[in-house]
């Protein structure tokens, strides 16, 4: 670096600093003793690595103290600092700026819309193919009631769903252990129960055998087939969801693709 100071060229900031302590028969770490700084400090001003000093008045103060100390004028050693300092900065004004590749970033908004749409489309097949399974209302779980007041209590409540079976029927209890969805319908199609049940609750219900049951949640559902277990081992889907028909002696078969809805 060199700057046009009183008529002659003289050196850089670094180098009147070292030339004036070199004169002076100073060594870098005695003149940092007799300053009270470190050495560093020092070699950093004659290596003009001013970023080391921190910020801009850190740098002017012990530029001045320097100057002061082995001779030099402080007026112009700061008036060759700021010139570098002026002529380093960056102008960010002609950093080039790169366009985005290939038209990729245009493409990204109609793809997800086009997601979007798609799984709109898929949404709207299953509610309008599948007419008997849309969610309905929470049923609330009943307070256990003693004797034949919870036997009343429990048919009232299948009663609400199915009209009344005829004689001989199969009796089909469900006990919901966690939220699940599930259809029951009789031998002639008659739906005898559909909704969504929540944890805790229980449903009886008549009808003729075989029953179709449509379980949605299947392992938090248990059943009784005239008060007897059924097994769904073998029934349940890789989704949690059972299909079955169930007849009059509880036994279980998966229910074939003519008589359950949406199969």
């Amino acid at each position: 670096m060199a700057s046009e100071v009183g008529g002659e060229q003289r050196c850089g900031t670094g180098a009147r600093l070292r030339g004036a302590r070199e004169q002076k028969g100073l060594t870098v770490l005695e003149a940092a003793e007799k300053l009270h700084v470190d050495a560093k400090t020092l070699e950093a001003l004659e290596a003009e690595d001013f970023a080391a000093l921190g910020a801009d008045v850190y740098v002017r103060g012990h530029l001045r103290r320097y100057a002061e100390f082995i001779g030099e004028s402080p007026a112009e050693l700061q008036e060759l600092y700021a010139s570098g300092r002026q002529a380093a900065r960056p102008d960010l004004t002609r950093i080039p700026r790169r366009d985005p590749a290939n038209g990729a970033a245009r493409l990204v908004l109609p793809a997800l819309l086009g997601l979007v749409g798609v799984a709109l489309a898929v949404l709207l097949w299953w509610v309008l193919t599948t007419p008997g399974e849309k969610p309905q209302p929470l049923a609330t779980a009943s307070p256990p009631l003693a004797g034949a007041a919870a036997t009343q209590a429990t048919a009232g409540a299948a009663d609400e769903v199915a009209p009344a079976a005829p004689a001989g029927a199969t009796q089909l209890a469900l006990q919901f252990a966690a939220l699940s969805w599930v259809e029951v319908s009789d031998a002639s199609g008659r739906r005898l129960l559909q909704g969504l049940y929540a944890a805790g609750s229980t449903r009886t219900l008549s009808g003729a055998a075989p029953l179709r049951v449509i379980l949605g949640n299947a392992p938090a559902v248990a059943l009784r087939v005239n008060d007897q277990p059924v097994r769904l081992a073998g029934l349940v889907r890789h989704d949690g969801s059972a299909r079955l028909l169930i007849d009059g002696d509880g036994r279980t078969t998966p229910a074939p693709p003519r008589l359950a809805h949406g199969d």
